[in-house]
């Protein structure tokens, strides 16, 4: 089965722009974007976490979105990469939309369901966990 959205004919700036919406209505204080070479690279938010601002950042890897689409053989048409860029917003735009079902149906707190794309000192708390913490968790012991 193809990726996510790959048909899409939705422009990144409009994905954006939905997701620049869809955050401010459900609690977000500041929304901002990340550019690299010209490109939208990331949305950039911060919600209020007890009281306290906690920034995140939700990249795009329209990289990987290509890579995923030429290794899954859809049409040549869509493997460009304006198009990629495309469906990477519109996934990540959708995946959003997911997260905060979570949220309206108090499955989740806002801020969980964003932790890993939390930022401390510049990296998010999964680059974090990733090269600290994982160390860890890979023991395979269990907390009691």
């Amino acid at each position: 089965m193809p990726i996510l959205n790959y048909t899409t004919k939705i422009r990144p700036d409009r994905s954006v722009a939905e997701i620049q919406k869809i955050l401010g209505q459900n609690g977000a204080h500041r929304v901002s974007l990340g550019y690299e070479g010209g490109r939208i690279a990331s949305v950039e938010f911060s919600l209020q976490v007890n009281g306290h601002g906690v920034d995140f950042r939700l990249p795009s890897n329209p990289a990987g979105v290509l890579a995923a689409m030429q290794k899954q053989r859809v049409p040549r048409t869509y493997l460009t990469d304006d198009h990629a860029e495309s469906v990477a917003w519109r996934i990540v735009k959708d995946w959003i939309e997911a997260q905060l079902a979570l949220v309206e149906a108090q499955q989740a707190q806002m801020a969980e369901v964003f932790m890993p794309y939390a930022v401390v000192r510049g990296q998010t708390m999964f680059q974090l966990f990733e090269k600290q913490a994982a160390k860890g968790l890979l023991t395979g012991d269990v907390a009691k």
